[in-house]
């Protein structure tokens, strides 16, 4: 896994979760959260988080589905001049 296959990855898919993105990567959370923090530093993905509840009253959401990234596109967001 590489800083690269991240962000095609994310580019592709627009949205994943830390666990999909575990799975994909065969890789710890901790790994997988290092390496999004780059692009989360250029502006790249964003971090979303779900309420533990997911719409329910059960609260047993593991932090892995509940924790979301989202590619940011470049171009939202700039003003033209």
């Amino acid at each position: 896994m590489s800083l690269i296959d991240i962000k095609q990855h994310m580019m592709k898919v627009r949205m994943a979760t830390l666990g999909s993105l575990c799975s994909l990567f065969k890789s710890d959370p901790e790994t997988v959260r290092c390496m999004l923090q780059h692009w989360i530093r250029k502006g790249r993905i964003r971090q979303c988080m779900k309420t533990p509840a997911c719409g329910s009253r059960c609260f047993k959401c593991p932090s892995q589905v509940t924790e979301i990234y989202e590619w940011v596109d470049g171009t939202a967001g700039l003003a033209i001049l």
